[in-house]
This record gives C-alpha cells, sequence and structure tokens, in this order.
C-alpha cells in the first residue's frame, strides 16, 4: 500500500485529480476533461474506473453544498438517456485497444472545448436532455468525460443553479456507469486501491474551489481550463498516433 501511496505514478495522477476537483468545483464541470487524458498516459488503469469513482465523490459534495439550486425536473430525461449510453460506451472499451482509447479522449477534449466556445444557445428541452443524456453516458462511460453535452445544455444558467444540477446529474450518471462497468467484469477492486490516494487530492481540489469562487471569475477559470483541455486533448492525440 506505501508504495501506491508514495509512487511517481501516484503523485502525478493526485496532482492532475487536484486539478481537475479544482476546475470542476469552480464551473461545475471538467474533472475529467482536464485530467483523463494524461491520467490515460500515466496509467490507463486509471480510466475511466477512478476517475469515475473521483467525480461521483466531488459531485456527491457539490451537489449537498448547492442542494439549495438544483432543479432536478427535466433532468430525469437526461438520466434515463444516460443509461442505453453507458452501455454503447462499455461495448466500445471491450472492442478498441489502448491506443484507439488514448486517441478517442484526445478527440473527446478537443471536441469538447471547440463546442464549448460555439456562439449558438441551446435550449435544454426534453428531447435535447435525453440525447445529451445518451451522449453523456457513451462519453463518461468509455473515457470518463461525460460533462460536455450536459455542461453545452445547460451552460447558460445562473453560476451556483448550473454547479448544483450538473453536480445532482453527473451524481447519478457516475453511480449508473460505474455498475454497469462491473458487470462489464472493468471494475474490480484493484481500480479500488489505486484510488484511494487519490481522494486526498480531489478533497483538497474541492475546499480549495470553494474558498476561492467568489475571488475567481467563472470566465477566467473557464478560460485557463479550456487551455489545459487542449494541451491534454492534444498530447492523447499525439500518444494515440504515435504508440
Amino acid at each position: 500500500m506505501a508504495d501506491i501511496w508514495w509512487s511517481h505514478t501516484t503523485l502525478m495522477a493526485a496532482g492532475l485529480i487536484f486539478l481537475g476537483a479544482f476546475v470542476q468545483t469552480s464551473v461545475g464541470f471538467g474533472l475529467a476533461i482536464v485530467s483523463a487524458p494524461i491520467l490515460f498516459q500515466i496509467s490507463p488503469e486509471y480510466v475511466p474506473v477512478p476517475v469515475s469513482i473521483i467525480g461521483l465523490l466531488i459531485s456527491i459534495l457539490s451537489a449537498h453544498k448547492y442542494r439549495q439550486n438544483i432543479e432536478i425536473g427535466d433532468l430525469k430525461m437526461a438520466i434515463v438517456g444516460r443509461i442505453p449510453g453507458s452501455i454503447a460506451g462499455v461495448f466500445l472499451l471491450l472492442y478498441v485497444s489502448t491506443q484507439t482509447l488514448s486517441l478517442w479522449l484526445g478527440l473527446m477534449v478537443v471536441f469538447a472545448v471547440l463546442i464549448s466556445v460555439l456562439p449558438f444557445r441551446l435550449e435544454p428541452t426534453k428531447a435535447k436532455l435525453s440525447i445529451a443524456g445518451f451522449f453523456s453516458g457513451f462519453f463518461g462511460t468509455s473515457s470518463g468525460i461525460g460533462g460536455p453535452p450536459m455542461a453545452i445544455l445547460l451552460q447558460h444558467q445562473e453560476a451556483n443553479q448550473l454547479r448544483g444540477n450538473l453536480s445532482a446529474f453527473f451524481m447519478f450518471s457516475s453511480t449508473i456507469s460505474l455498475i454497469i462497468l462491473y458487470f462489464a467484469g472493468l471494475f474490480n477492486w484493484h481500480h479500488l486501491i489505486i484510488t484511494i490516494p487519490l481522494i486526498p487530492a480531489a478533497w483538497l481540489g474541492y475546499r480549495i474551489a470553494l474558498l476561492t469562487n467568489k475571488r475567481l471569475s467563472k470566465q477566467k477559470v473557464r478560460i485557463a481550463a479550456l487551455v489545459l483541455c487542449l494541451v491534454s486533448g492534444f498530447s492523447a492525440i499525439y500518444q494515440g498516433l504515435n504508440v
């Protein structure tokens, strides 16, 4: 256990999780976008299960923090859409190579960044939420990156409402993904063991983000997160093309 806590791999992973937890707590999503591509290069074992577990923990904390801002309502449609999307994501994991997964991770991150800066506005209707839920499940279960489809639909909500609603959705959706990954044989005790050392880093990132939320504008954090996402995304693409 001591080797797991103090290895270079674990320390680098903890640093990435700290950064991802800080970004997600600040803007409502982003833990996997920031951390997953480089985590995958460090060790493919970190994606998607440990990332999903940490995402679930941060979502529980944030959902409780912003519980008064949560409006479940039509989010139920997104949760229903998440189930078939997660099943489709498992099939991707079962049948593609590590190199292909690296390329997939990178492309998903760069795609998410490009979509997030487009100047159009989508209204979160029931049909669009169902579609976003499906793709959130597909991307989230296969790569841990399930935030962008929902974040794009809800991005124009007030800041705390956005944090609360996304956290509530991710709390349920991460649980769905982990259950499906378990029954697919892709989630075992080893994943729990390598996740344990990452939990303090995630909690620290969460706590620091709460302290800085009032001092750092959402826009500044968002821009910094997008730059980090592009760096990690292109890194994963390069790795996927050159392994």
